[in-house]
């Protein structure tokens, strides 16, 4: 399938390593320019050197930007004033349990979590206009439906991100922008990974143990019955961001591993 992604400016926030970085590949395979941000060029830098290691010849560039303040939207902003695809993937997460969560972890969840996506699309969104195409997509994830109890501040910023992607995608009703969220299940991405990694070694146990032991226990549900590779998310957002989707906007598209119960 040609998704017709040639010639078209992608900007991936929070994309050097994980999702982020998997949805980057995914869209500079299918001939679009990409551009890659993080927290620092060292990263940023290591992330570009990845791609071309597979894809020589991919059109992709970077911007720094912490997205933990609203400077960060500014920076890339003033270093991208248009795009043609926006994936706001940035984000944050924390077991936390929700006693302990003071207001300042709300508050920081939600400037990155939520106003990075908030802010980037308010500017962008002028300009797809204008050119009559564009497509905006929220990583959200299936913590937006089924709260987690040791994130619920991260499972609020979850749900806000479908909202306000269904609330802009009513705005652009009958043009060429579309408006989706994409909401990805437990994911072995470098977070992820990380987080079991470390309660394998403080419960002196193997990882395999540990990821099946969550299966089992906190994400009984699941149909899949391990973690989805950051490619298989990806290919769900580089199809969004296509031609092929036109028909699909304001849309909650699960990539969960069968984990939300619900069939709608």
């Amino acid at each position: 399938m040609d998704l017709k992604l040639g010639g078209k400016t992608a900007l991936v926030t929070g994309s050097t390593a994980g999702i982020g970085l998997a949805i980057t590949q995914s869209l500079a395979a299918e001939g679009a320019q990409v551009w890659i941000n993080g927290r620092s060029q060292e990263r940023i830098d290591g992330a570009i050197a990845t791609i071309r290691q597979v894809q020589p010849e991919a059109q992709v560039q970077g911007v720094v930007a912490d997205f933990g303040s609203a400077a960060g939207a500014e920076q890339v902003i003033g270093a991208l004033p248009s795009v043609d695809i926006l994936v706001n993937n940035v984000g944050i997460f924390e077991p936390k349990a929700f006693a302990e969560i003071p207001d300042e972890d709300w508050m920081r969840f939600f400037e990155v979590n939520v106003m990075s996506g908030v802010r980037l699309s308010r500017h962008y969104l002028k300009g797809m206009l204008e050119k009559n195409w564009g497509r905006i997509i929220f990583i959200s994830s299936e913590s937006a439906i089924q709260i987690p109890t040791e994130m619920v501040h991260y499972g609020m910023t979850k749900t806000a991100q479908i909202a306000i992607a269904r609330g802009i995608a009513e705005g652009v009703a009958g043009t060429g922008v579309t408006v989706n969220s994409v909401l990805p299940g437990p994911t072995e991405s470098e977070g992820v990974g990380g987080f079991v990694e470390d309660l394998a070694r403080h419960q002196n146990k193997p990882k395999e143990q540990v990821e099946r032991e969550f299966f089992e226990h906190a994400r009984p549900s699941s149909l899949l019955k391990r973690f989805a590779t950051v490619e298989e998310v990806a290919a769900m957002v580089t199809y969004v961001a296509g031609e092929a989707s036109s028909a699909t906007n304001g849309a909650a598209l699960r990539v969960d591993g069968g984990v939300v119960r619900a069939i709608f």
